[in-house]
């Protein structure tokens, strides 16, 4: 039977020996598997990090205690399509989820549990439009980071550039970043600058400019 309809108290929510699992790793779990089910779905990078975002804020509304986990994921990935305009049926959701739970298994009958589980995933997005009172949209880092990396770009040398993958990790370091709530606690830009930093620091690359090039970008008007 698939996670998002198993209770709070079934595997989910379940750590080694059975104890509790502690709720950053059940969360980080959570997140992968929106990540995951959300390429297999073929969403943009924007609606996956709408949908992370979802899931995050309506955890830091409520406990963890109060609501299946996969179910609010699944409820998240149907409702960051619809605010993003990759707009997803439910039945591809429930079909991709069960492949992520079962991958050996056979696809879900169209029977009175998989109705259940579509009735369950509406509903569930409508309560969580209540919880979030309907802020369900987001500033995400991704265009600042490419407007950065572009600039640094022309910055560097192009040997410099080239022989680094630089802006590869910086992408993959802002993706993971939605593992957890960064995306709540920091503005956009400073997520951004942060994750190019790191990218940076990683390859030992210098950026030749007359004051630290982070501090140019930490002041940066918005990109419209």
């Amino acid at each position: 039977q698939m996670a998002a309809t198993q209770s709070r108290s079934g595997p989910a929510a379940r750590g080694p020996e059975g104890q509790p699992a502690p709720e950053a790793r059940v969360h980080f779990r959570v997140a992968r598997f929106i990540m995951e089910a959300s390429v297999k779905l073929g969403m943009r990078s924007i609606p996956i990090a709408t949908a992370c975002t979802i899931y995050h804020k309506f955890f830091c509304e409520t406990s963890l205690d109060a609501c299946d986990p996969y179910l609010i994921a699944m409820s998240s990935i149907y409702l960051a399509g619809k605010e993003e305009e990759q707009h997803l049926q439910t039945r591809d959701i429930i079909n991709v989820s069960n492949r992520y739970f079962n991958p050996s298994g056979e696809p879900l009958e169209l029977d009175s549990r998989f109705w259940e589980l579509q009735d369950s995933i509406v509903q569930c997005q409508l309560l969580m439009l209540r919880v979030l009172r309907f802020q369900v949209s987001f500033q995400h880092p991704h265009k600042y980071l490419l407007r950065y990396l572009l600039s640094l770009k022309n910055w560097l040398n192009r040997h410099s550039w080239q022989r680094t993958p630089v802006a590869v990790t910086a992408w993959a370091v802002l993706r993971d970043s939605y593992h957890g709530g960064l995306c709540l606690r920091f503005q956009a830009q400073h997520i951004a600058v942060a994750v190019l930093y790191l990218a940076l620091q990683v390859y030992g690359v210098e950026v030749p400019a007359e004051k630290p090039w982070w501090q140019i970008y930490t002041t940066d008007t918005e990109i419209p």
